[in-house]
């Protein structure tokens, strides 16, 4: 009989990929992009927040429309020109929580604590996807409800 510690040992000691959802169903823009481009990404997206890559599809940060809005606040209020000729890589955050596919669910979700998503990057170190809180606190959820 598996007892509640090894069952709690296992989930921990879990590999991450399965949890990910990938690359290709996230919403990103690339660091040449206009802030333009980035607010209507976002908008579309319904995202708060979304990576942004390289041409190879390597993580340089993350970008928000509040980090958009902010940048074109004048002194009377917003000055949309300010978008104009204004690129990603002038607001965005260049501190991305990250993980590779093969960390341990221990790690994942003491880096949930304090973001809402993680970047993922395979072994080559590109974007693969992103983890989700709601994905960590679901399985953690399943696994108690169900242990």
């Amino acid at each position: 009989m598996i007892t509640i510690d090894v069952l709690n040992k296992l989930l921990l000691e879990q590999e991450i990929k399965q949890l990910i959802i990938p690359a290709r169903d996230v919403a990103n823009v690339l660091l040449g992009n206009s802030l333009e481009h980035a607010l209507l990404v976002l908008t579309h997206s319904g995202y708060s927040a979304i990576p942004v890559l390289d041409l190879q599809d390597r993580i340089h940060g993350l970008i928000t429309s509040n980090m958009i809005f902010n940048s074109m606040l004048g002194v009377k209020g917003p000055e949309y020109e300010k978008l104009e000729g204004r690129k990603v890589e002038d607001v965005m955050n260049r501190k991305v929580p990250r993980l590779k596919e093969t960390e341990s669910f221990f790690r994942a979700l003491e880096l949930s604590i304090n973001n809402p998503f993680i970047c993922m990057e395979n072994e080559q170190g590109r974007f693969s996807g992103i983890l989700t809180r709601r994905s960590i606190l679901a399985l953690l959820y399943r696994h108690f409800r169900n242990g």
